[in-house]
């Protein structure tokens, strides 16, 4: 086994842990910001978090990144952050932690099709069984939820989450290739940017530009900026991390593993109830995982 094969495993599985702490919190910052102004103040605060880690981590060369690279990688940063993650907030918003976690189950099988359509990966006899039981896993610990009355606003939700979700696959797809190319905060801090610029434009077309002054939002800054540091910051190069040196494939199949840590640390953070069925989809999760590094 390689030595990028094993990072590869392990940046993902960290962005799952770290991605389910960050939602834990973002579902809490969710009742006090709006999606797009939310989504805008974490990734300014990231992107300052990613340009101290720059030197830091790369030192104060220039790497030699070509102008398509950067265009690639400002691209997936607008449509996997600035679009993809208002998106997720807004549907959040409407749908709950709940219906959101049985969306997000689409995730992995989105970047599966496209990788398999556009970076000619497979993934091997074992691998398909970690998927089938990472999947199992995920579909238990969220499956059982309290039936809620549908209507306009939750068909609204599902179609946004849906797309939200499509988008994630889409933007990490593309990028794939030049993360394998090139240094990660660089890259990182490149899409950061692209969001930021996409999120710029976006409130500007609305006319909302005002509603970005965090003075004028109510925020409370503590919870934020940790959900911003490790559900974000941490999460984001983690799962790019994966991504860089793992097939695509694999890290989406590990990534799914961030619903069962949600689980884990909901009964053991906010002391949600832990029944029969959410430990056994937590059980077939930690196994699948272990057919992945296997």
């Amino acid at each position: 086994m390689s030595l990028s094969f094993g990072l590869g495993e392990a940046f993902a599985l960290l962005s799952a842990m770290a991605w389910a702490v960050g939602v834990i919190l973002y579902s809490k910052l969710g009742t006090w910001l709006p999606p797009l102004q939310l989504n805008f103040i974490k990734n300014t605060l990231v992107l300052g978090m990613l340009a101290v880690a720059l030197p830091l981590v790369h030192g104060l060369a220039l790497p030699d990144i070509s102008a398509a690279e950067i265009s690639i990688a400002i691209t997936s940063g607008v449509i996997g952050l600035a679009l993809a993650d208002t998106l997720y907030l807004k549907a959040l918003n409407q749908l709950g932690a709940g219906r959101m976690g049985i969306i997000g189950n689409l995730y992995s099988p989105f970047v599966i099709a496209l990788s398999f359509v556009f970076l000619g990966e497979r993934l091997g006899p074992l691998q398909i069984v970690g998927f089938v039981l990472v999947g199992s896993g995920v579909l238990l610990v969220s499956g059982k939820r309290e039936r809620q009355a549908g209507g306009p606003s939750v068909l609204s939700g599902v179609l946004l989450g849906v797309l939200a979700i499509l988008l994630m696959a889409v933007a990490i797809v593309m990028v794939k290739r030049v993360l394998e190319a090139q240094p990660l905060v660089w890259i990182s801090l490149i899409r950061m940017g692209g969001a930021l610029v996409g999120l710029l434009l976006i409130v500007g077309l609305r006319g909302e530009l005002r509603t970005l002054n965090p003075w004028r939002m109510r925020v409370h800054w503590p919870t934020l900026v940790i959900a911003a540091f490790v559900g974000q910051f941490l999460s984001t190069l983690f799962w790019l991390g994966g991504y860089k040196y793992t097939d695509a494939m694999v890290a989406a199949i590990l990534n799914e593993s961030s619903s069962a840590f949600i689980v884990l640390l909901a009964w053991l953070w906010l002391r949600e109830p832990m029944d029969r069925r959410r430990a056994g989809g937590i059980a077939l999760a930690i196994a699948g995982v272990g057919c992945m590094v296997l």
